[in-house]
């Protein structure tokens, strides 16, 4: 999975260097698009499997260095706010997969997923909360990015359910968990004890949040495509 950042791998304090927010923190960020304020901070999944490699822009500026294969992202970058085009196109076609309108709101930070299958493009824009987790805690959100799953479970492995029965393009609200700790997950069927996917052994870091998200097709049998679980991370608070 690519993580398209700027180029010097930076990761810019909001206070001191972006100053859009009130929370004293580091977003995993991308700095090489600069706009003048009002602004918002926005970044990007590619969460549309079987999807071919595409390029993304709002209204007329072009966001990606390189084309963005299934599970890719763009850290936060800077975004005008209002009313902004999302378009994505067919990497080195220009032919468009999908033209749709977000609202960007000043100093609220968003994530934005593709999804849904090539044939039924969507864009799911959730409004990231981000807080800074207690002491010795990481903070965790869960969406449901997989257009054939039933509802689903997020579940520690042979254990507690931590988010229950959401269904595709659901999400939870940000929650707190033991940070510094290893953690094997697992995505059940909303109610039952049916794996769907599994993630073994993932470290949760004191001061991190993160967004885990189900992803891939249940019906799919092959590895680029089956369902999966992956892990962003949204931020850093020191």
């Amino acid at each position: 999975m690519k993580n398209y950042k700027n180029m010097s791998k930076a990761l810019l304090s909001i206070i001191g260097i972006i100053g859009l927010l009130s929370f004293s923190s580091c977003l995993k960020n991308n700095d090489s698009q600069y706009y003048s304020p009002p602004a918002a901070l926005l970044t990007f999944i590619q969460a549309s499997p079987d999807q071919p490699p595409l390029d993304f822009s709002l209204d007329n500026n072009h966001i990606n260095y390189w084309p963005l294969a299934f599970g890719d992202n763009i850290d936060y970058f800077r975004a005008f706010t209002g009313k902004r085009n999302a378009n994505f196109y067919n990497h080195g076609t220009g032919n468009v997969i999908l033209s749709d309108t977000i609202h960007l709101t000043q100093n609220n930070t968003y994530s934005l997923f593709l999804v849904n299958t090539p044939a039924h493009p969507q864009i799911l824009l959730l409004t990231d909360s981000l807080i800074k987790p207690p002491t010795g805690s990481a903070g965790i959100r869960f969406v449901n990015l997989s257009p054939d799953a039933p509802a689903v479970d997020l579940a520690i492995t042979g254990g507690a359910v931590l988010v229950a029965n959401k269904g595709f393009k659901g999400y939870s609200s940000f929650a707190n968990i033991g940070g510094n700790a290893s953690y094997s997950l697992e995505v059940r069927q909303a109610g039952t004890t049916t794996v769907l996917a599994t993630l073994p052994n993932v470290t949760l870091n004191n001061g991190f949040v993160y967004t885990i998200w189900l992803r891939g097709l249940a019906a799919s049998t092959n590895n680029t495509d089956q369902l999966g679980i992956s892990v962003l991370a949204n931020a850093i608070f020191y």
